[in-house]
């Protein structure tokens, strides 16, 4: 039984796709069959794992492949075509067996309105009750067809209503952030918005009208796995300074704020589950704290693989350099097996 994963966080700029490509490609190498699915319309990770840099890449790919995207897999529901929501071969990931893209699209925002209208009236509007159930019935059909254990959500830094479909109807979520005064915000706002999402889900599960569409919406399951906190400069192996008071900060508010509110709602694992797991709450649930990859970052992206998964060939150094090179490799690599070790853990009680 594979588990949905959801990468959430309404504030941009908080590394979500670089997490879900470098997260997916840990578990494929732990032995996972593992899919990414980009469900952001800017198409970030769709860019990263073909190897796109501007529009114009996109729309070839889009008329070379008119049906292998997200948008397009989901038109029967949303357009209402006389045919039924189908699987769609995934891209399999160029040197990492076992990881696949559903590939993005850059409409996929024309469904906003229509399923934020769906989510509100298909209780009393025949014609719309198939929208809520749409992107649970493609991923599970994909999930299948791929045989995969996990499926990683790339979302947009919004609060639309296909994020709160995504994000309730995933199995767990975890919450990318940076150490910033908006993030804290962010963490704060998550706090009053995600409990409204839930009574939502709970409500939308228990109608008639959707237990029984074409795409049923499913029984409610989400459960929180924690956070991440990157893109701070670190220093003789430590945040600097101001880094860390940020850190505090964020892990503050997720701890006396974001978490009870989840615990409330009952969207966290007990905590055994979490100890069992290696999350700590004396840590603020966080699953791995990443520093900047600096000038690694390139290099990553020209090779379309993670920083921890890069060739000595691939830095383009010797001597002294490469020597350094190496050793931020495995230190990056360490960081991710622990998460991925984390994720996998709870993931697999939820």
């Amino acid at each position: 039984m594979h588990k949905t994963i959801s990468l959430f966080n309404h504030k941009g700029g908080v590394s979500k796709t670089t997490t879900t490509f470098n997260l997916g490609w840990m578990l494929a190498e732990m032995g996972h069959n593992v899919v990414m699915i980009d469900a952001d319309p800017q198409c970030n990770l769709t860019g990263l794992v073909l190897d796109f840099d501007s529009a114009e890449d996109l729309d070839e790919f889009y008329k070379k492949h008119p049906h292998q995207n997200i948008y397009d897999a989901l038109t029967p529901a949303f357009e209402a075509q006389p045919r039924t929501i189908e699987s769609v071969d995934c891209v399999r990931v160029k040197s990492r067996s076992r990881l696949f893209l559903l590939p993005g699209h850059v409409n996929l925002s024309e469904y906003e309105v229509t399923l934020g209208i769906a989510q509100e009236l298909s209780g009393s509007i025949q014609a719309l009750r198939n929208l809520p159930g749409a992107f649970h019935f493609l991923i599970s059909l994909i999930a299948v067809a791929t045989k995969a254990d996990f499926v990683l959500i790339d979302m947009s830094p919004s609060l639309g209503a296909i994020n709160e479909n995504l994000l309730m109807t995933s199995d767990c979520f975890l919450v990318p952030t940076a150490p910033d005064y908006f993030s804290l915000m962010a963490i704060n706002s998550l706090s009053r918005i995600l409990p409204k999402w839930i009574e939502w889900a709970k409500k939308a599960a228990t109608l008639e009208t959707l237990k029984s569409a074409a795409y049923p919406f499913p029984e409610p399951r989400l459960k929180f796995l924690g956070t991440v906190i990157q893109k701070y400069r670190p220093r003789k192996g430590q945040a600097t300074e101001g880094f860390q008071s940020w850190i505090n900060a964020v892990n503050e508010m997720v701890s006396n704020t974001l978490f009870p509110t989840l615990r409330k709602s009952g969207v966290t694992f007990d905590d055994k589950m979490y100890e069992s797991a290696g999350v700590r709450a004396d840590a603020s649930y966080c699953l791995a704290q990443i520093p900047d990859f600096n000038t690694l970052i390139a290099t990553s992206q020209t090779h379309k693989t993670p920083v921890f998964a890069l060739k000595d060939q691939m830095f383009g150094h010797t001597g002294t350099v490469l020597q350094q090179d190496r050793q931020k490799r495995d230190e990056f690599r360490a960081i991710f097996a622990a998460m991925a070790e984390h994720v996998a853990s709870l993931a697999k009680n939820a």
